[in-house]
C-alpha cells in the first residue's frame, strides 16, 4: 500500500522538477531569478498569487477547525476573501507600477527607495523581520508535510521533513521565479480539483446525506450555522475571525506576484480569475470540514487530519496518493514562493548593500541560490520542534507579516505625508504587537481573545501617521503612481 502511494508522490515530484529544468534555461540574471524580469501574463499571475497564499492550511488546519468547531469558523474564509479582493483592488496595480518606478524587486528595497532612506535602517529592519516571519511560516508548512508523511506512510517525521525540503529547494534553486510561478499554476489547478471533488464523493457515500451530518453535529454539539444568535458577542466573534483578511496587504510571497506581471493594465483580469479560484478553494475546504462531521461521527484524535483520513478511506492507495499530493501542492506552492522571497532579500537587501554594492548580476544570482539553501535549512531546524499546531504556527507568521508590512504597503501607495521615520516606527510597532501579542496571555473582550491582526495592523497605521506628523513633515515624499 505504501509503495503505491509513494509511487504517486514520486510521479508528482517528477512533474515539478521537469518544470524547473525548463524554466532554468531562461535564467540569465538575478532579475530573472528574483522576478522573472516582470514577464508573467495575467492568468499566470492570478493563479500563482493564490497558490502562494494557500498552504497545507487549506487542507488541514482550516477544514479541521470547521470539522471540530462548526460552521462559524467559515468566517475565516469570508474574511480572507474580502481581504484578498481588497489586495487586488487597491494594492496590486499601484504596487506593480511603484516598484518598477523605483527599480525594486523586494519590499525592503521598495520601502528604502520610496522613502529615500540613505541610512539603510529601513531596508535592513524590513528584511530582518521578513526573514524571521517567513521562516516561521515555512516551518509550519514543513510541519504539516512531516505529519502527512508520518500519518500516510508511517515514515519518520524528521525524515519526511528532510525529503520534502529537498524537493522544494531543488526546483526553486534550479528555476527561480519563473519555475515557482509555473509550478504554482500547475499546483493551483490540481489542488482546486482535489479540494472540491473529495468532499463531494464523501458526501455521496453518506447513508442519509445531509441528515447524517445534522445528526452527528447534534450529537457532538457542533453548530452548522454561521451564527446561532446575533448579538454583540457574536459580532465580535465574526469580526475577530474575519480579521485574518487584514494580513493580506503585507504578505511578501503574495504581493511579489503582483510585481511580476508584464502588463499592469491586465491586473483586473487577474483579480477576477484569482478571486473565482479563491472562493471555490475555500468553499471546498469548508465542505471538507462539514462533510467530515457526518463522515466521522465519532470524531478524530487529530481533527487536522480530517482530509487525509477521508481520502485514505475513500480511494485506492495509488489514487489516494495522487489526491494527497493536493496537500503537497498547497504546501509547496507556498513554500517555494516564501523561500524565493527570503533568498531575494538575502541577496538584494543584505549582501548587495552591506557587502558588495558593485556586485554583478551573475554574482547576485549565485547569492540568491545560496540563500535558497540557507533559508530552507533554517526553516527545517525550526520545524523539528513541533510544539504548535499548524493553525497556530500559520496564524503567528501570517499576522507578523501582515502587521509589520501591511500598513506601510497601503500608506506608501496612497499617502503623501508618510516619511521614513514613520515607516520605521510603523514596522516596529506592527512587528512587536503581532510577534508579542500571544505572550500577553490572550487579551479578550466578552471572553473572546482579540487576534493580533487588529492591534498590530491598526497600531502600525496609527504609529506611521503619528511619527510622520511629529517629525519634519517637509521631508515626506509624494506618492504619485
Amino acid at each position: 500500500m505504501n509503495n503505491q502511494i509513494l509511487l504517486a508522490f514520486l510521479s508528482y515530484f517528477s512533474i515539478l522538477l521537469v518544470i524547473g529544468i525548463i524554466a532554468h534555461k531562461k535564467q540569465k540574471s538575478a532579475a530573472d531569478f528574483i522576478m522573472g524580469n516582470r514577464s508573467l501574463n495575467f492568468w499566470l499571475t492570478a493563479l500563482s498569487a493564490h497558490a502562494s497564499d494557500m498552504s497545507s492550511w487549506l487542507f488541514m488546519a482550516f477544514p479541521g477547525a470547521v470539522f471540530g468547531l462548526g460552521l462559524p469558523k467559515a468566517w475565516i474564509a469570508i474574511g480572507l476573501i474580502l481581504g484578498m479582493y481588497a489586495n487586488w483592488q487597491f494594492i496590486a496595480q499601484r504596487l506593480r507600477l511603484a516598484t518598477e518606478k523605483y527599480n525594486s524587486y523586494t519590499l525592503p528595497t521598495f520601502f528604502e527607495n520610496r522613502f529615500d532612506d540613505k541610512s539603510g535602517v529601513l531596508r535592513v529592519l524590513t528584511a530582518s523581520i521578513a526573514i524571521f516571519f517567513l521562516a516561521s511560516y515555512l516551518s509550519a508548512g514543513l510541519t504539516s508535510m512531516g505529519i502527512l508523511f508520518e500519518s500516510v506512510f508511517g515514515i519518520n517525521y524528521y525524515f519526511g521533513l528532510s525529503v520534502a525540503t529537498f524537493v522544494v529547494v531543488l526546483y526553486t534553486f534550479v528555476g527561480g521565479f519563473l519555475t515557482v510561478a509555473w509550478t504554482d499554476l500547475v499546483q493551483a489547478i490540481f489542488l482546486l480539483f482535489v479540494i472540491i471533488i473529495v468532499p463531494i464523493i464523501a458526501f455521496n457515500s453518506l447513508p442519509q446525506g445531509l441528515e447524517t451530518i445534522q445528526q452527528a453535529a447534534i450529537t457532538q454539539n457542533i453548530s452548522l450555522q454561521l451564527w446561532d444568535t446575533f448579538n454583540l458577542k457574536t459580532f465580535l466573534e465574526i469580526a475577530f475571525l474575519a480579521a485574518w483578511g487584514l494580513g493580506y496587504f503585507g504578505q511578501p510571497h503574495i504581493v511579489t506576484k503582483f510585481m511580476g506581471i508584464k502588463n499592469p493594465s491586465e491586473i483586473h483580469k487577474s483579480k477576477y480569475l484569482g478571486m473565482l479560484w479563491l472562493v471555490l478553494a475555500l468553499g471546498g475546504a469548508v465542505l471538507v470540514g462539514v462533510v467530515g462531521i457526518g463522515y466521522f461521527p465519532e470524531s478524530l484524535d487529530n481533527r487536522e487530519s480530517v482530509f487525509i483520513t477521508m481520502v485514505s478511506t475513500l480511494f485506492t492507495p495509488y489514487v489516494a496518493g495522487f489526491i494527497l499530493c493536493g496537500i503537497l501542492a498547497a504546501n509547496m506552492s507556498t513554500m517555494d514562493s516564501q523561500i524565493l522571497v527570503c533568498a531575494s532579500v538575502i541577496s538584494e537587501d543584505f549582501y548587495k548593500p552591506l557587502f558588495r554594492p558593485q556586485a554583478s548580476s551573475n554574482e547576485l544570482l549565485k547569492v540568491s541560490r545560496f540563500g535558497v539553501i540557507c533559508t530552507a535549512l533554517f526553516s527545517l531546524m525550526m520545524a523539528f520542534n513541533r510544539s504548535a499546531t499548524v493553525l497556530e504556527a500559520v496564524r503567528y507568521a501570517w499576522s507578523g507579516l501582515g502587521c509589520s508590512f501591511g500598513p506601510l504597503v497601503v500608506l506608501s501607495l496612497y499617502s503623501k505625508k508618510v516619511n521614513k521615520y514613520g515607516a520605521i516606527a510603523g514596522i516596529v510597532t506592527g512587528g512587536v504587537f503581532s510577534g508579542g501579542w500571544q505572550f500577553l496571555g490572550g487579551v479578550s473582550v466578552y471572553d473572546i481573545v482579540i487576534p493580533a491582526e487588529i492591534p498590530g495592523f491598526f497600531g502600525g497605521l496609527a504609529m506611521i501617521y503619528a511619527v510622520s506628523y511629529l517629525t519634519d513633515k517637509k521631508k515626506a515624499t509624494v506618492c504619485n503612481f
